[in-house]
């Protein structure tokens, strides 16, 4: 499978969640609300999740490798720092 799209939605207010990203595989499956966030050792990604009865947070959709989860953090990641330089103001 090949990510096809990848979309970022920044979130404005104060927090460590700084996106939510959509992400599209072969032009026919797309998977929502995976969180950017900035954490004590820089960013990374948080699959979509649901609370438990338990009060424990459940994944609901995740990839079963690694490898699969560091390349599509990776290609999330860059979209959202090439959208951040776009912001930027010229001459910053």
């Amino acid at each position: 499978m090949q990510i096809t799209d990848v979309r970022i939605r920044k979130v404005e207010k104060e927090g460590k969640m700084k996106a939510v990203a959509s992400i599209t595989f072969d032009n026919e499956f797309v998977i929502h609300d995976i969180k950017v966030i900035e954490g004590e050792k820089g960013l990374f990604i948080a699959m979509p999740s649901r609370k438990t009865a338990d009060g424990e947070y459940r994944d609901i959709a995740h990839p079963i490798r690694s490898s699969t989860r560091e390349g599509i953090q990776s290609i999330i990641l860059e979209k959202y720092q090439a959208e951040l330089l776009e912001e930027e103001p010229e001459g910053v």
